[in-house]
């Protein structure tokens, strides 16, 4: 008997794989923007100073959607002074991180480098230091036409067309005592829903996103989400969940099973949003936007942002070194978003470059691939159409942090013939996975997996390039099938292990 069994069929569908799902993150925050995206004079600059090999980089990774400029960021930014003649403006102190700013790119420099590079902008207004006018003033001059204040000074700026944004952030982790501005579900539910009614009467067409609480560890949560949502719900669009996964004093067990804590935290924040509507009797679904998710050591690798000194010219902060480990855990984050298709239409890995990032540079130097980068950029290519109401049936194992977990995860999609599947195995012993397609034709034709190791991750783009020898490697499909009969295929997953095949899949 095989060790699990997943059923699939083409008709049992969870919901469509929206492209926003592959979204990423640049914040004002170490080097994600200045020697991370934007580096003039290094070799790879283009004539706007935007890195050409970084650029190209996060075209492989397969990134739809940028969020921008923040963050902890936002909540002390004046993006005013960032716009305009590059020569005017004025450094200002960054408060979150601690970084004075220097405002060589701002606004219009962010969304004409996503234009250009075919990625749709996901942009986020200060609730934490100021308010409705300057969100209102922000889509203006974003998204207004000729003839209006702000639209007029974007004009003058050199942007004659509106950029047409469509997905903005009221605010960020407004929960978070961390934060700049910080305040209550009452107070931030109020403000959000002046600010966000303010940025509709501008412009009727755009999405909004606002806070949920920062965690499913914050003593808010839950209630903050209830609060928010009761002075918002029929204006918002979307509610934000963050969330990052480490491993804690060596239990690989719990580290594996993070995707079970993702979903979760989910179920719970949709559970929560459902319950508004119901108490309001609403029609309506309020998605979830989880624009901030990764594997990020911050219990045990950052000081915390009140220990940092001030510090200028894009300080090297939050730079986590991945191992393959890390790069499985990813790839398993990726199947619970990929499973919540119906209800997480966006994403954003955080983020892009540098910080805590797939991507990694050095100034006027290389830049490189992470191991976090390949699961990310393989789901990407392939999860597309709608995904699949996928059935697992596993033995559970039972971790320390999250309680009981499945030993095998599982996520499928389908296009118009074409499938994706993917597949985490926790155990430390290699699995053998039934994949029952009763009544559908399944074809595996390509295959790549990554292997946790138990390395040590170490900075620079030649441990890197080792990792990736090692750990991430085509898979020989019929090596990894070991047996067809009756409709079922059995392939067999390595220990601790992502595996993302492609195929075809129809009805038989």
């Amino acid at each position: 008997m095989a060790d699990a069994r997943i059923t699939l069929h083409p008709d049992f569908r969870r919901g469509v794989v929206d492209r926003r799902l592959f979204g990423s993150f640049v914040e004002h925050l170490g080097r994600a923007v200045y020697t991370g995206i934007f580096e003039p004079g290094h070799t790879a600059a283009d004539e706007h100073g935007f890195r050409r090999d970084v650029a190209d980089l996060t075209h492989e990774l397969g990134v739809s959607m940028v969020r921008y400029p923040g963050g902890n960021f936002v909540s002390n930014y004046v993006w005013e002074d960032a716009v305009g003649p590059v020569e005017e403006r004025k450094p200002f102190l960054d408060l979150a991180w601690r970084t004075v700013e220097p405002n060589l790119v701002g606004t219009d420099e962010f969304l004409q480098w996503a234009e250009r590079e075919g990625i749709e902008p996901m942009m986020a207004v200060n609730l934490g230091t100021r308010g409705v006018e300057a969100a209102a003033a922000l889509v203006e001059y974003c998204n207004g036409d000729a003839g209006t204040r702000w639209a007029d000074l974007r004009i003058a700026n050199g942007r004659t067309e509106p950029y047409g944004v469509r997905l903005w952030c009221l605010g960020n982790e407004m929960d978070g005592p961390w934060q700049i501005g910080h305040k209550d579900a009452h107070e931030y539910g109020k403000l959000a829903a002046e600010a966000g009614k303010a940025m509709k009467l501008v412009d009727p067409s755009i999405s909004l996103v606002v806070c949920g609480s920062s965690s499913m560890q914050m003593p808010t949560f839950g209630e903050w989400e209830r609060t928010v949502l009761s002075y918002t719900y029929d204006l918002v669009d979307h509610v934000s969940m963050h969330a990052y996964y480490e491993e804690h004093d060596g239990d690989r067990g719990s580290f594996l099973a993070s995707g079970t804590a993702m979903d979760r935290f989910i179920d719970r924040v949709v559970a929560s949003a459902d319950a508004v509507g119901a108490e309001r009797r609403s029609e309506k679904k309020i998605t979830i936007s989880f624009d901030e998710w990764n594997v990020w050591y911050l219990e045990t690798r950052f000081p915390g942002e009140t220990n940092l000194p001030i510090q200028r010219d894009a300080p090297r902060i939050i730079e986590d070194v991945y191992s393959a480990l890390d790069a499985v855990v990813v790839g398993d984050l990726l199947v619970t978003l990929l499973n919540h298709a119906d209800r997480v239409p966006v994403a954003a890995l955080a983020q892009l470059v540098n910080v805590i990032a797939p991507i990694m540079t050095e100034p006027g130097g290389e830049a490189w691939r992470q191991p976090t980068f390949y699961p990310f950029a393989t789901t990407a290519r392939l999860a597309r159409g709608t995904a699949l109401d996928v059935r697992v049936d596993a033995p559970d194992v039972r971790t320390e942090r999250h309680g009981a977990a499945p030993l095998v995860t599982a996520a499928a999609t389908v296009d118009d013939g074409a499938l994706g599947l993917f597949l985490t195995n926790r155990s430390p012993q290699a699995v053998e996975v039934d994949l029952a397609h009763v009544g559908a034709s399944l074809s595996l034709t390509e295959g790549h997996r990554m292997l946790a190791d138990h390395e040590v991750a170490v900075h620079g783009p030649e441990h890197a390039a080792k990792v990736a020898e090692a750990c991430w490697s085509a898979v020989d499909v019929a090596d990894a099938v070991v047996g067809s009969a009756g409709g079922t295929t059995t392939v067999r997953l390595a220990p601790e292990s992502w595996t993302a095949f492609g195929g075809t899949f129809t009805r038989a």
